[in-house]
């Protein structure tokens, strides 16, 4: 604050201009305290916005990196299920034949013992 003269009074033309530049003053640092304020405000959502889209960043490597793991999950499934049938194919050739084995080696319905 600006010290007054004691002889000063406030009638005083010199003492008003005084007076004037005080209150100006004091609306200046206001002004700078806003404006300070403001921009500490306007730094902390840029450094917000920087760490979403960093997060987003990795949001999106992750997304990437999951998409690949899921096409290889499924190239696996699709060669295990083709698997999976041929062996069924396999298999019911198999019975199939082990069946014609075996029917040609039982014993005829009359030598067949009761």
């Amino acid at each position: 604050m600006i010290d007054r003269p004691a002889h000063l009074s406030a009638s005083d033309p010199a003492n008003s201009g005084a007076q004037e530049i005080e209150s100006a003053t004091r609306r200046l640092m206001s002004a700078l305290d806003a404006l300070e304020s403001a921009v500490e405000r306007r730094r902390e959502a840029d450094r917000d916005e920087d760490e979403l889209a960093a997060r987003i960043q990795a949001l999106g490597t992750d997304r990437s990196r999951l998409a690949d793991e899921l096409d290889g999950s499924l190239v696996k499934t699709r060669k295990l299920e083709r698997t999976n049938r041929d062996i069924a194919d396999r298999l019911d050739t198999a019975i199939g034949t082990i069946r014609t084995v075996l029917a040609e080696q039982e014993p005829s319905g009359s030598e067949q013992i009761s």
